[in-house]
């Protein structure tokens, strides 16, 4: 199994910080939040680590290297000066991920999830992880059912998605169909969003996950940030 890491983000929330550093090499517990998923990939003997990158790109491999350290091999994939968004960023990665099912992470995220907990073959086109709602995000993302299937529509209690999981390709395989022209979408190469496609296949019923009762946290602001250092530490 190979992995993609999303680290293409320009970290606006997270300013004055990311001003001169990408958000995933921002360190908590001295360590970057990029490289706790990194240590989670190789104990999960995933040899192969595509990550994308846009804002203050060069830093990456100047902090990573080739991911040797961690018996890793780390590709780097630059996506311009504005992001591809998640869609477009996979679909920009497939060819590097090749045909069999991928672990992808978001590189703002922490989270004491194992990977190992993930299947390795989805029943569907993607398995999700997801986490109970944060207080800025109370709402929540989509509905678990008792079967395991995730949904979008219903009145049930809704989970939020912790941005981790598992892709088969063909999830990207008729994405013009619901993405349209949608803005980004008739750029080279396009630029849209992963949602969309999710819940289409949710419709379809072909999307399942699984509620992690751990610890999570989207780093998006420097008060997140200073509240997970402290929780760490």
């Amino acid at each position: 199994m190979k992995a993609l890491i999303f680290a293409a983000g320009l970290g606006e929330r997270m300013r004055p910080l990311t001003d001169h550093t990408p958000k995933p090499l921002l360190a908590v517990a001295g360590v970057p939040l990029i490289e706790w998923h990194l240590q989670r990939l190789a104990a999960l003997d995933i040899a192969d680590v595509v990550v994308n990158t846009s804002w203050l790109a060069t830093q990456f491999p100047e902090k990573l290297g080739d991911g040797s350290r961690w018996n890793l091999r780390l590709h780097y994939l630059y996506e311009g000066p504005v992001p591809l968004e998640t869609g477009g960023g996979m679909h920009n990665a497939l060819p590097l991920l090749g045909d069999a099912p991928f672990l992808a992470v978001n590189g703002d995220i922490w989270s004491d999830f194992d990977f190992a907990d993930l299947p390795r073959e989805p029943k569907g086109n993607a398995h999700l992880v997801m986490v109970d709602n944060p207080l800025q995000h109370p709402r929540g993302d989509f509905i678990l059912e008792a079967d395991g299937l995730l949904h979008d529509n219903g009145e049930q209690a809704r989970l939020t998605f912790a941005g981790i999981g598992i892709y088969r390709p063909q999830l990207l395989q008729n994405w013009q169909t619901v993405i349209g022209d949608a803005d980004g979408s008739t750029e080279t190469p396009p630029r849209f969003k992963l949602a969309p496609l999710l819940r289409a296949a949710m419709a379809n019923n072909a999307i399942s996950g699984q509620h992690h009762r751990g610890r999570w946290t989207d780093v998006g602001t420097p008060e997140r940030l200073q509240q997970l250092e402290s929780q760490l530490l």
